[in-house]
């Protein structure tokens, strides 16, 4: 089902943070698979998703926001358990952990997408009013 509620604006901006928290998996990614197995190959899921999901929205598909959301609500998830309660077989050892520049970076754009997301499938399709609830 095509979402035609997202603008241009809304559509390239979704790309580009989406892109850009792939990129960023795809830059750590290697780290994660020589540390903690599992946590690198949801690394390199994070980055076929996000691919697939910049793939879904500039097609015009609902799908690939809903996967975006997805891929960036996980991410942002996993990141947060990984550095507070742990996760099975790995947790960061200090909170200086947060401070780290790609994590930080990641966590903007991954929230920045769920935000442009949240706003474009709240938007009606064939109009730029949002969706009564």
């Amino acid at each position: 089902m095509r979402s035609h509620g997202a603008s241009s604006m809304q559509k390239w901006l979704g790309i580009g943070l989406i892109g850009a928290s792939g990129l960023i998996h795809l830059i750590e990614g290697p780290e994660y698979l020589q540390e903690v197995r599992y946590i690198g190959l949801l690394f390199v899921a994070s980055v076929v998703g996000a691919l697939l999901a910049a793939a879904g929205i500039a097609l015009g598909e609902r799908w690939g926001w809903v996967l975006g959301i997805l891929v960036a609500g996980g991410s942002i998830v996993a990141y947060l358990l990984s550095r507070s309660i742990g996760l099975p077989g790995f947790r960061e050892n200090t909170w200086e952990a947060f401070a780290e520049p790609l994590g930080l970076l990641s966590l903007l754009v991954e929230g920045l997408f769920l935000v442009v997301a949240a706003r474009t499938l709240a938007v009606r399709p064939g109009s730029r009013q949002p969706m009564a609830v």
